[in-house]
């Protein structure tokens, strides 16, 4: 695949501070790959390192082969940016203010109503296109900013938060609209929305402390968990305790965490080494006759993996 964005060595300090420390990267055509990391861990730095709104310390960026340093102008016509908080002019509507937007790009003009009606429908604005943005929720005020971002159709688009303030139908929306324009670009989404990484991006990587913690498939990282093979089961409250007291007395058993649901408990079996345990738990249960409602293997959890890389959490 072709790599549109690149990032080497992309070092940021702040007086004594390093916000960012040696991060490389790369991200290729039809890949969206997802930035995680706890607040202050260096996410939005590295965002506004690559696309150019921040000099970096030491290291360089490039996309689509031009240097954002050297190269900026051009660098950032193929970049397409929606930082954290967009601003916004809260006087304008949607329509002038993406007509502003497709102008100051340099979108000739006959063009213009065309582009930013595309972009305005890939995000739902139809009905507020002639609302002052002041009078928007947060939630349209974001698509404003998301329309802006894609009207000049980039190579290369970096999101920062793109969800912030939808709701749950609003994300989908956006998220089916990322996978859709992840077919001949590529994405980069800083997020702290964990589910929001397992549901559209082929990679992430978490950053803490400024420095690159882990990279791989939202499967690869996963399989770092300690629930990687756990089993769940959900027990009537009068059989849980026996059934509990069974199972931690199985060699390969780590330990077993009990959570109440009603007039349920579900036990979650973690086992030594993650090994897969799920037959034995199975034969276990059909023996000794125990009313399992709910039987599930877990195929590990990316919140633990991230506390525990973030946080140092066992």
């Amino acid at each position: 695949m072709d790599v549109l964005l690149e990032a080497r060595n992309l070092s940021k300090s702040f007086g004594s501070l390093k916000a960012v420390d040696n991060i490389s990267l790369s991200v290729s055509k039809g890949e969206v790959l997802g930035v995680l990391g706890p607040n202050g861990a260096g996410k939005t730095t590295t965002m506004k390192m690559v696309t150019g709104f921040l000099a970096p310390t030491a290291g360089e960026a490039f996309v689509c082969g031009e240097s954002v340093s050297t190269a900026s102008v051009a660098a950032r016509a193929h970049m397409g940016y929606l930082p954290e908080g967009a601003p916004l002019y809260g006087e304008m509507t949607p329509r002038t203010f993406l007509l502003f937007m497709a102008a100051a790009r340099g979108i000739e003009k006959r063009e213009c109503r065309d582009v930013v009606e595309s972009a305005a429908g890939a995000v739902h604005l139809g009905g507020v296109m002639e609302q002052r943005i002041e009078t928007l929720s947060k939630g349209y005020r974001r698509r404003v900013g998301l329309a802006a971002a894609i009207l000049h159709a980039p190579d290369v688009l970096i999101l920062d938060e793109p969800t912030d303030g939808l709701d749950p139908n609003q994300k989908h929306e956006v998220r089916r609209l990322i996978e859709a324009m992840s077919v001949d670009r590529a994405i980069i989404i800083s997020t702290h929305i964990l589910e929001e990484v397992e549901a559209i991006c082929h990679r992430a990587i978490i950053i803490d402390k400024g420095k690159i913690v882990a990279d791989g498939t939202p499967s690869e990282l996963k399989r770092q968990s300690i629930y990687k093979n756990a089993v769940n089961l959900l027990l009537p409250v009068s059989d849980a305790e026996r059934a509990a007291s069974a199972l931690k007395r199985i060699a390969v058993v780590e330990r077993i965490e009990a959570s109440a649901e009603g007039q349920y408990v579900r036990l979650t079996v973690l086992s030594k080494g993650c090994r897969d345990i799920a037959e034995t738990i199975s034969d276990i249960a059909a023996v000794s006759n125990w009313p399992v409602t709910e039987f599930s293997v877990d195929n590990g959890r990316l919140d633990d993996v991230f506390r525990r890389l973030t946080v140092g959490e066992v």
